[in-house]
């Protein structure tokens, strides 16, 4: 190898290692902390898709993942509703009633401020694990009815669901969601 090849070699080995050194700075650095406090949301989630039957009590243990993931508060609660075929069995019409709290950001109560941060959420087909392209229409319709409850920015949604079909559906669903920021570790 000649002393140019070499010294274009080494300095392109150089920037190559300098852009990978400031990108993983910047998206490891933490975002800043937002005041915000929490606010409570009752809502009696009614699934009607055509592509997939839930069980009263699957649909519960779904819209459960699906709010966690989006920023809600641990203790959510999503309880089975009333199914005529029963626990356990497909319903056509098959319901869940949410109790959960979101972050907001603008803190107009007397309660306690919560420090929050923004963070990025992705549902996507195994995004979370137990979200499949079956549960496309799911998506759509947390999307349009439960997602406004929350404090959300910069939504990216290119998920379409095809009817009576697995194939062709997409789930695409990207936000930013105000969530409490993790705990400061203490020191030992």
């Amino acid at each position: 190898m000649n002393t140019i090849s070499k010294a274009a070699t080494l300095i392109g080995s150089s920037l190559f290692a300098s852009l990978l050194v400031s990108g993983a700075g910047w998206a490891d650095a933490p975002s800043a902390t937002e005041s915000g406090s929490w606010q409570k949301h009752e809502y009696s989630f009614v699934y009607m898709g055509f592509t997939s039957t839930y069980s009263c009590d699957g649909l519960a243990d779904k819209i459960k993942l699906l709010l966690i993931a989006a920023g809600a508060r641990n203790d959510a609660i999503s309880r089975a509703g009333g199914c005529a075929a029963g626990y356990g069995r497909p319903d056509k019409f098959a319901r869940a009633d949410l109790t959960f709290y979101t972050l907001v950001s603008d803190p107009s109560t007397d309660s306690k401020p919560i420090a929050g941060i923004w963070r990025s959420v992705v549902f996507s087909n195994n995004s979370p694990r137990e979200l499949n392209t079956g549960d496309c229409e799911l998506v759509e319709q947390f999307r349009n009815n439960v997602l406004p409850m929350f404090a959300t920015r910069n939504v990216n949604d290119r998920t379409t669901c095809v009817p009576h079909q697995d194939s062709g559906s997409v789930i695409g669903l990207k936000f930013e969601s105000f969530t409490a920021a993790p705990a400061a570790r203490q020191p030992t």
